[in-house]
């Protein structure tokens, strides 16, 4: 079982709680890794205006220079967090927990490339074409039934919409094509 597999796939409707509860993450963790982070933005479903979502609050963090994992680590060690891998290189990966539930994630990346990473850009235009977000949430409700206890294949099943998306993304802002799935 991977680290993933743990908890089941339960989208939730759209609350404006999501962004109060990242702003006051985003000042807890400035304070915690300042001087090293150089942006943080709320990216994952939970950042789109009336888009359903597993109630989990998605950070992503620019870091000016990657540090090895143990450094934030010891940073973060008493935050809540706990370091889960690095998944794809170039990045570091963190959860919080409540109660055996998470409820945040934070994404540690270099600051190159930060604001055309596909997390933000598939944020950014789903946030500017609210149809893609009925569409979206529609997928993932009917996915969330067919994989309810499969995190993995939720994830997988969305990948066809999630390229379509940041394919359109990329092109509307003249960057190369890229797979969602590499960094």
């Amino acid at each position: 079982m991977s680290a993933q597999q743990h908890y089941l796939v339960n989208i939730v409707p759209y609350s404006s709680d999501w962004s109060v509860e990242f702003e006051k993450e985003k000042e807890r963790l400035l304070g915690i890794l300042a001087p090293h982070i150089a942006a943080i933005e709320h990216t994952g479903s939970t950042s789109i205006p009336n888009q359903g979502a597993k109630p989990i609050i998605d950070i992503s963090a620019a870091v000016h220079t990657l540090l090895d994992k143990q450094i934030y680590e010891n940073l973060l060690s008493n935050s809540g967090y706990r370091y889960i891998g690095a998944f794809k290189t170039g990045r570091h990966f963190f959860v919080k927990e409540h109660a055996g539930a998470r409820t945040h994630h934070l994404h540690i990346f270099p600051l190159e490339g930060f604001y055309e990473r596909n997390e933000l850009l598939f944020r950014d235009y789903l946030r500017a074409h609210p149809d893609f977000v009925i569409e979206y949430g529609e997928l993932k409700r009917t996915l969330a039934e067919q994989y309810p206890s499969d995190p993995e294949g939720y994830t997988r099943a969305k990948t066809d919409f999630i390229q379509r998306v940041v394919d359109l993304a990329r092109t509307e802002r003249g960057l190369p094509l890229q797979n969602v799935w590499v960094d």
